[in-house]
């Protein structure tokens, strides 16, 4: 169950984005975008540490982008590559937000969830003492192929239904018919 906090994130994770992602050797957007959020969804670190964020976003009138974030309260030894920027979150502080690819706690969560047929985590927000689930806006599954061993390969653009045999994650999310592949465990 992913504890999400009613809160101010300043600068927001759209703003950090909109920096970041015009650096991005994969990027194909315009060199100073407009990013809005098009989904997401989280999952959760088993310790409860580190936030994890699958997000999907749009640069200008271009394509769908698979940024999954990771959000701690420290740097992250050795991921400086990988640092898209840092955030204060009004409730929990100063965050550094990184490209999850180079967080091994989400390669970690990602496989797994690719092994056993997860999905993602029930969202709660907490509020002034309240607590609300919040429906999901983008559904991610995991094969279930729990002999699957590889490589994890990040799809940075969205845009192929999975094959059958593949140990994927794949998301449905509004506008899109059939679930897309977003990573994959290859040989």
């Amino acid at each position: 169950m992913a504890l999400l906090h009613k809160a101010e994130i300043r600068p927001s994770k759209l703003e950090l984005l909109s920096t970041w992602l015009p650096t991005q050797p994969w990027y194909p957007g315009p060199p100073a975008p407009e990013v809005t959020r098009v989904s997401a969804g989280r999952f959760d670190d088993p310790a409860g540490a580190v936030g994890i964020e699958i997000m999907l976003v749009r640069a200008g009138d271009g394509p769908v982008l698979h940024t999954p974030l990771t959000y701690r309260d420290a740097p992250l030894d050795g991921a400086d590559d990988f640092l898209v920027g840092t955030t204060t979150h009004s409730v929990l502080g100063k965050r550094w937000v990184y490209d999850a690819c180079g967080d091994p706690i989400f390669t970690t969560v990602l496989t797994n969830v690719i092994k056993t047929a997860g999905t993602q985590a029930q969202e709660e927000i907490h509020s002034d003492g309240q607590v609300t689930i919040r429906p999901p806006s983008l559904l991610l599954q995991g094969t279930g192929t729990p002999e699957a061993h590889g490589t994890l390969e990040i799809i940075r653009i969205p845009d192929t239904p999975a094959t059958p045999g593949e140990a994927t994650l794949t998301a449905h999310w509004s506008g899109v018919d059939t679930p897309l592949v977003l990573a994959r465990l290859t040989p």
